[in-house]
């Protein structure tokens, strides 16, 4: 399977007004202004007519993750490949292609039980971006080719993951680390891998072993900027606006990335950075990793 890109996710909310707030006035997306007026908030970044979507709900959770292929022809392969598998999917109408701004998709659910949709072409309408509080740049790619960022995801059964996105979606491998938080030697501890799709990303998903509930049905999600002095502006809203900080400034060992995360209105956090690798693939030997940082992303830090 060509998967090329995390597309969009679809959230949902109990109070749009403090989505917009986050969204605009901390992370510094813009309101899709392109979009319908159907009741719910549309963020961009990019080039994309948008890359959230958040609906009006009675819960804050992480709703939906979408994967890009590459056209029709990769989109018709991507159905065998699921049905090859044993995967049960349902096709997207086109009134909810065109309300995705897609040509078409598919959604079905994951072993970690999250509910996944691939599409082919979005419809780019080349917009700029006009950020409210001056963000130039989300990295995201050439016309947004390398998605929205990246996403991490809880599952209570890590190998079963596993091997549905490396072996039926065509994730591949890219680092392993394994975490007791406990400090108990009996306890077996949790596992993480993080996987890459056909970008240079260097990863645009983790998969986290992690049988209990987690906040808004998600570990986090990744934004990237351009420089520090970006993030070093964010942090300053963060502060102004109350959000609370998940973890300080830090650098991860295995993307590079200078990052702090901070807690969205759906409980998940979001992690915003700079520096991220980008990696040759074809040239590239997966990893262990034995720890998470090479310094900072202290909890609660800001």
């Amino acid at each position: 399977m060509d998967i090329r890109s995390l597309g969009y996710v679809e959230i949902e909310s109990t109070d749009l007004t403090k989505w917009r707030k986050f969204g605009t006035e901390v992370l510094g997306l813009m309101v899709a202004n392109n979009m319908p007026d159907d009741g719910n908030l549309y963020l961009r970044m990019d080039e994309c007519p948008y890359r959230f979507r958040i609906v009006s709900s009675d819960k804050d959770r992480l709703n939906t993750i979408a994967w890009e292929v590459p056209g029709e022809k990769a989109f018709e392969q991507a159905l065998q490949e699921l049905e090859a598998a044993g995967v049960s999917y349902q096709r997207g109408s086109q009134q909810q292609a065109d309300d995705r701004c897609v040509r078409g998709f598919v959604s079905f659910t994951d072993p970690g039980n999250h509910n996944v949709e691939i599409f082919y072409n979005m419809k780019l309408d080349y917009a700029s971006l006009i950020s409210p509080v001056g963000v130039k740049n989300f990295v995201t790619g050439h016309n947004g080719d390398m998605g929205l960022g990246h996403i991490a995801m809880p599952t209570s059964d890590l190998a079963a993951s596993h091997k549905f996105y490396t072996e039926v979606m065509g994730f591949g491998q890219v680092d392993y680390m394994h975490f007791n938080f406990s400090g108990n030697t009996d306890d077996p501890g949790q596992g993480l891998h993080f996987l890459h799709v056909n970008n240079p990303r260097h990863h645009s998903l983790a998969l986290f072993q992690d049988a209990n509930p987690h906040a808004g049905d998600c570990v986090h999600m990744m934004i990237e900027v351009e420089d520090i002095h970006t993030v070093g502006h964010m942090m300053d809203r963060v502060h102004q606006h109350e959000v609370r900080t998940v973890t300080g400034l830090g650098c991860h060992t295995n993307d590079e990335m200078i990052s702090v995360y901070v807690e969205t209105p759906a409980g998940f956090a979001m992690e915003y950075g700079y520096g991220g690798l980008q990696v040759d693939w074809a040239t590239y030997t997966p990893t262990e990793s034995a720890v998470p940082s090479t310094w900072g992303h202290r909890w609660g830090q800001g």
